[in-house]
């Protein structure tokens, strides 16, 4: 894909996270999704999040020139608008976490806007459910419902991880829930 696409006021979430993926890539620059635009991919857009959170440890200078290269100015700190889209591009400094557990590997999943380089589907659904956990955000918690419904995710792996975030009881609900929806 190139990097000159046209974002424009109806881009899906999709076309922004491809462009900026392959852009910060372009740069040498290692940046994944996260948070709710995840969320909005993974669902097909039933949970429609308007900013798209890339978790790097790179400095706000290199990632400044890579997202200017693309038409995105710098707000403040970390955040980023494009004049043509109502989504706000945020780098939240690394590393990349979902609850106390550090993320070593992401995926990369191709459309025809490009690749974007995100959370997994599982360690999305843990990103979700840590809000749930910590915050007791019930919407978080039918963000992960609603991945499990439409990504394959490894239920082990979530037992293991919400073992070691202590959360027994909300993950039971989680796990009740999710039977009930199969």
């Amino acid at each position: 894909m190139s990097s000159r696409r046209e974002l424009t006021a109806d881009s899906a979430v999709e076309v922004v996270a491809a462009l900026v993926s392959e852009t910060l890539q372009a740069h040498g620059i290692v940046a994944v999704l996260s948070g709710g635009a995840v969320v909005s991919i993974y669902t097909e857009n039933e949970f429609q999040s308007h900013d798209l959170d890339y978790i790097s440890s790179e400095t706000v200078g290199r990632i400044s020139a890579a997202m200017q290269s693309i038409g995105f100015v710098r707000e403040r700190g970390r955040h980023f608008h494009h004049p043509a889209t109502a989504f706000v591009v945020e780098f939240p400094a690394g590393p990349l976490m979902v609850g106390d557990q550090m993320v070593h590997r992401h995926a990369e999943l191709e459309t025809s806007y490009g690749v974007i380089r995100l959370l997994t589907p599982t360690d999305a659904v843990k990103d979700r459910l840590s809000a749930f956990f910590h915050w007791q955000d019930r919407q978080a918690l039918e963000q992960a419902l609603a991945i499990c419904r439409r990504q394959p995710v490894d239920e082990a792996d979530l037992a293991r991880w919400a073992k070691a975030e202590r959360q027994p009881g909300r993950f039971g609900i989680f796990l009740e829930r999710l039977r009930l929806q199969s």
